[in-house]
């Protein structure tokens, strides 16, 4: 019954792409392919401070201790690498995203070691997900059946995941963790050599490394250095937590597609519930005078399940209000010998999929085992060439997620637009159909199946069997008309994000000189 999807959707690509490419008026950008911004990349020679010598030698640097590079630290460590990790605040994070991890990523966090992370976090298991609209409401849940049965998302407060991750890198002798800022990398003769940061104390020193890898967070101030940051803010979160609240479907996220954009819930602990409440546009009402306060009760509360009101209502009064940018930035990177860029400072994606750690993880399992048949770092030239294959060979799993992200995003998000509001409709009755219609994209979603070509075949699947909404039973000119669109508007939503993620990196990695690359000669 699917084939026919498969068919359409090929024939809908094709004419979607040429639809597009007649709109597209855009030209190749001249970016400046080896920008440096003032005062975050420092000529070591222009330093007239000591180098310091605290006899660690170190192997590989690492700016900043959250999820990346706290995972990331613990990894190498764990290979025998000697590593410096410098981050800006030790103690706990309070954060409002950051706390859903997909089945996906855990599986990444049991190949790198990570696992028991989750425990004694009073972490919640996550099984799938929920969809309401308009009163009706689909269950969606991960295609957990050939794994083991310890296998599902998870889902906790992001500091105490942290502060588990920052522990077992520091248990390991290797690991040197420091608090300090960050405040330049060092440069000489476009090299990275090391970073100059400030200590806790107030003190100023620099520190030194064959590798530098900054993972300093979605407001990095050092990857102007080593990319081009094209950082978009397409929506904001509003975050709330809501205490002793039984979600309609126990272990499941729940969305609710709302007016005018989505609305998230899911377990954080065994007593609490994170809302995410999604705001386009970057301008929010005001907390301090009550605005956001009524905004969340007169707009958004009525649209919840009944289930939910109360908690929801007793939340906003209690006033814990908190916002977040959501940020989405394709990655683009400026190849550096001494330096590599991971996590959010490299690469980010709307949140409402929660694939950011996924992401983070799959790049660290990537980079270890590139790294792993290397003794030697210090051929700073040589390693930066090998390294450029760690950009071809994040794409399946990094693709997959971005795309589905923002073009998820576009389509959940309610529309003026007849196209739009039928292909909002198609996805949730699609969703609702089940069997390969619900895992298919369930399984994308959780990072079970990082195929791009996947993701393409069932985005273009919505918009045919939204066409077929349309046009059965008796077609007309006006439903006609509206179904083009819909192809027109399905197109437009996915291909500037296959655009940005790269064509050729995303379906046909295996053409890239750089997935070749042999590591450099001992």
């Amino acid at each position: 019954m699917f084939h026919p999807y498969i068919l359409g959707a090929f024939f809908a690509s094709v004419l979607g792409f040429l639809l597009y490419a007649l709109r597209d008026k855009e030209r190749k950008d001249n970016r400046p392919r080896h920008h440096r911004a003032d005062g975050l990349v420092t000529s070591s020679s222009e330093i007239g401070q000591c180098r310091q010598d605290d006899g660690f030698g170190t192997d590989i640097i690492i700016v900043g201790a959250g999820v990346a590079g706290s995972a990331l630290a613990h990894t190498l460590g764990k290979d025998g690498r000697r590593v410096h990790i410098i981050e800006r605040d030790l103690t706990e994070p309070d954060r409002i995203v950051g706390e859903l991890l997909q089945p996906g990523g855990y599986l990444k966090l049991i190949e790198l070691g990570l696992e028991d992370c989750v425990e004694e976090i009073d972490a919640q298991r996550v099984l799938g997900y929920a969809l309401f609209k308009d009163g009706k409401n689909t269950r969606l849940s991960y295609p957990l059946e050939k794994f083991h049965s310890d296998v599902a998302g998870r889902s906790f407060h992001n500091g105490r995941f942290i502060q588990r991750m920052r522990e077992k890198a520091a248990f390991l002798s290797n690991v040197r963790m420091e608090q300090g800022t960050v405040t330049s990398l060092l440069e000489e003769n476009g090299t990275i050599k090391g970073v100059q940061y400030k200590t806790k104390a107030g003190q100023e020193l620099k520190a030194y490394a064959p590798l530098t890898i900054v993972c300093d967070g979605c407001f990095s101030n050092l990857r102007r250095s080593l990319c081009n940051p094209k950082v978009d803010v397409p929506s904001c979160f509003v975050g709330l937590v809501l205490e002793n609240c039984q979600l309609p479907f126990a272990n499941h996220g729940h969305v609710i597609l709302a007016d005018p954009s989505p609305i998230l819930f899911y377990p954080i602990s065994s007593t609490e519930v994170r809302c995410l409440v999604d705001v386009p546009g970057q301008k929010l009402p005001s907390i301090a005078n009550g605005e956001m306060a009524n905004h969340l009760k007169t707009r958004v509360a009525p649209q919840l399940p009944p289930q939910l009101y109360d908690a929801f209502i007793s939340a906003i009064d209690q006033g814990k209000i908190r916002t977040m940018p959501n940020r989405s930035m394709p990655a683009d990177p400026y190849p550096t010998p001494g330096a590599l860029l991971m996590g959010d400072a490299f690469n980010m994606r709307h949140p409402l999929t929660g694939g950011g750690m996924t992401v983070a993880l799959s790049d660290i399992v990537v980079l270890r085992d590139l790294l792993k048949p290397l003794s030697n770092l210090n051929d700073a030239v040589s390693l930066s060439k090998y390294l450029e294959s760690f950009y071809t060979l994040r794409k399946p799993v990094a693709s997959t997620i971005n795309t589905l992200a923002g073009a998820l995003y576009k389509v959940f998000c309610a529309s003026t637009d007849q196209a739009r509001t039928e292909m909002r409709e198609a996805c949730f009755d699609y969703l609702s159909l089940g069997g390969i219609c619900s895992a298919g994209p369930v399984a994308l979603l959780s990072g079970l199946n990082p195929r791009p070509l996947s993701l393409v075949v069932h985005f273009f699947a919505v918009a045919i069997y939204g066409v077929g909404r349309l046009l059965l039973p008796f077609p007309s000119l006006k439903r006609l008309w509206i179904g083009a669109r819909l192809i027109s508007a399905a197109s437009s939503i996915i291909f500037p994000i296959i655009k940005a993620e790269g064509v050729r990196q995303m379906f046909f990695p295996v053409t890239m000189p750089a997935y070749y690359r042999a590591p450099p000669a001992k």
